[in-house]
């Protein structure tokens, strides 16, 4: 089980698909409400239980839910007798904190039913049985391997790569593992997370099959690659994919201040970004 250490905005800060990310709180959000009610009315949705049904629905009701992924649109069930008002969504609840976390290690390492039950009780939903829980992982996990796995289409010149680590349960100790991100602009303009892996370091044999396994889901057309400045993706980027390289330059700018003396940091910063905002070679070199 992964720790919250990568949170949703994070991802998104990363370059990731935001809509992507979205639809997958909402989905979350949606089916364990859906799951939640029909703890209470003890039948599931149009199902034909007389001696067991306790209440039934009764349509819903549309609530905008704000969330680290943008504005969710959620519709809230509503029952025949009594009212049902999901406790997620009370103000100053951190629920919002544990469902991306959930997200978060669906997308690293796949989920757990421990995970989900955990989820359940932080939201307050205590008639979800242990059957429903195991539903619910199948079709969450189905969802993220859906998306990390689609087909890719078109041209996309340019390539961001980056990793990042988090903390992860195996074999009953914690241990770091290297979670890496490839975020591509197509010709229309469109950004989009293309592939995310986990691994146990940044080797360029991890980089190489990594990158392999994007072109052969139909990445094409790629002219420039942007990373840091890691010897294994450089190469792996250069055997894969016949790209030109540039570091970025965010991690440029880290490493130029790394060797600046902290009162100077500031002025190097500001040197630093006027000479990325000139818009010629010439005129940053003058």
């Amino acid at each position: 089980m992964t720790t919250a250490t990568m949170a949703l905005a994070e991802l998104a800060e990363k370059g990731a698909d935001i809509d992507v990310l979205r639809q997958m709180v909402q989905f979350m959000a949606q089916r364990l409400m859906e799951i939640d009610v029909d703890g209470r009315c003890g039948a599931g949705y149009d199902e034909k239980a007389p001696a067991a049904r306790l209440n039934s629905r009764n349509g819903y009701r549309d609530r905008l839910w704000e969330t680290r992924a943008g504005s969710v649109e959620l519709k809230i069930p509503r029952l025949r007798r009594g009212s049902y008002f999901p406790e997620f969504l009370e103000p100053r609840r951190t629920a919002e904190k544990a469902l991306a976390a959930v997200i978060q290690e669906a997308y690293v390492q796949g989920i757990s039913t421990r995970s989900v039950d955990d989820l359940v009780k932080a939201l307050g939903m205590s008639g979800v049985s242990k059957s429903e829980v195991s539903r619910l992982c199948a079709e969450l996990d189905e969802r993220v391997g859906a998306f990390l796995n689609r087909p890719i289409e078109g041209d996309w010149p340019y390539l961001w790569i980056d990793a990042t680590y988090v903390k992860t349960r195996e074999a009953g100790r914690i241990v770091s593992v290297a979670v890496i991100v490839a975020v591509a602009v197509n010709t229309d303009g469109q950004r989009q997370v293309l592939g995310m892996k986990v691994g146990a370091s940044e080797a360029e044999p991890f980089w190489t099959e990594f990158l392999r396994s994007l072109t052969r889901r139909g990445l094409r057309g790629v002219k420039l690659v942007i990373s840091d400045s890691h010897e294994g993706i450089k190469a792996a980027a250069a055997k894969v994919l016949k790209a030109t390289w540039q570091r970025c330059r965010v991690h440029f700018m880290r490493n130029a201040l790394a060797h600046s003396p902290k009162a100077q940091r500031r002025m190097v910063s500001a040197a630093i970004a006027t000479v990325f905002a000139q818009e010629s070679a010439k005129e940053a070199h003058a």
